[in-house]
């Protein structure tokens, strides 16, 4: 039976298997009463010299292909090679330094056991990547210091909110080191800061704390992202592969006719990122910045096949069943669908509710969100 949850555990995505992502999907506040968040009108396909549109390069925690990720060396790569944007995570140490990193713990880019929140900046700091060049991890303040600088006020910067922080005290946070930070007098944060943000919990804490700042909704759920449609100027980051099929048209073309930008997430292969292009999608988050670009340039020149692999269908199906599994299983859990009206409270996270193990996080085990 172990044996059995094990090999599942490697082959499923990890939001499958996370309590906490069960639990924080259906605490879900009331929405409708809040402000609504400004559009990010800047974060929209790219208009081209002979009329067309293509998608805005986004990096993926930077130029995670080349660099460290989530790490100066890879903000810098990204930009250098000519993103639009860069997109990273954020998390709290004990002594409340909002730092750059997807992963709750040290263990995976660091080597460490830690937890980052058991930890204060001082001991953060002299930590280094395991990969070469063996870079520290930075601060926010770092990233937007940089992003500050002359000749970079075109680059915006889309915020991962990682769910496995205090809600309230992140989003204090970010406020307070955004507001620490001059912009470029050109540029003021709140034209190129997007705040993401998983679960609707957030929602309200970005109005209460940072009410000039757009919001864009991080899902793998297309069920739970609709609940947002109702909600003016919020944009949507879903998924690649759960936009495939008769489902995620439906939604593409809801977003579209509601005027959001959408953006695309993680989008590596050539084939891929054509498809995104195909499907106007306004910005593709990748590893490769570079490479899209060439995809990009190459789509200009008549370079437009979509033809996917037996393999890469495959891994599509997967996901979409996944997906749709997490889904059975919160109406199971919950007697809704994710973004429905749930009709029993979430219970406290247990870690082995769903075979995950003890003190794993969905952020741990996932290279791609």
């Amino acid at each position: 039976m172990n044996a059995a949850r094990t090999r599942l555990q490697a082959l499923a995505p990890p939001f499958l298997f996370d309590d906490t992502v069960y639990n924080t999907f259906a605490d879900s506040p009331d929405t409708d009463r809040e402000p609504p968040s400004p559009l990010p009108s800047w974060t929209f396909a790219k208009k081209r010299e002979n009329g067309g549109k293509l998608p805005q390069t986004i990096a993926h925690r930077g130029y995670k292909e080349q660099q460290p990720e989530n790490t100066m060396g890879a903000f810098r790569g990204a930009v250098e090679v000519g993103a639009h944007a860069i997109e990273t995570d954020l998390h709290l140490t004990k002594d409340n330094v909002v730092v750059l990193s997807h992963d709750a713990t040290l263990k995976r880019c660091f080597g460490k056991p830690d937890k980052i929140i058991d930890q204060d900046w001082a001991y953060i700091s002299e930590q280094r990547t395991t990969r070469e060049p063996h870079e520290p991890m930075p601060r926010l303040d770092e990233l937007l210091q940089y992003l500050a600088l002359p000749g970079h006020e075109d680059v915006w910067l889309l915020l991962d909110l990682k769910i496995d922080n205090d809600a309230d005290n992140l989003m204090r946070l970010i406020a307070q080191t955004i507001e620490s930070v001059p912009s470029h007098p050109d540029r003021p944060w709140n034209k190129r800061i997007v705040l993401g943000c998983w679960v609707a919990k957030f929602f309200p804490l970005a109005a209460h704390y940072l009410p000039s700042y757009p919001i864009t909704n991080i899902s793998f759920s297309l069920s739970y992202s609709r609940q947002f449609l109702r909600l003016p100027n919020v944009s949507f980051n879903m998924l690649q592969k759960s936009l495939f099929g008769f489902g995620g048209s439906r939604f593409m073309r809801d977003v579209r006719a509601a005027g959001r930008p959408l953006f695309h997430w993680t989008v590596n292969e050539d084939n891929f990122m054509r498809w995104s292009i195909k499907h106007e999608a306004d910005g593709v988050i990748t590893d490769d910045p570079k490479r899209f670009l060439r995809v990009c340039d190459e789509w200009e020149q008549g370079k437009r096949e979509t033809h996917f692999s037996r393999k890469q269908w495959l891994e599509i199906v997967w996901f979409n069943f996944m997906i749709t599994l997490f889904q059975c299983i919160f109406w199971w859990r919950f007697g809704a669908l994710p973004g429905g009206k749930v009709k029993r409270r979430p219970q406290p996270a247990s870690p082995n509710a769903l075979g995950a193990g003890p003190g794993v996080s969905v952020t741990e085990k996932t290279e791609n969100q």
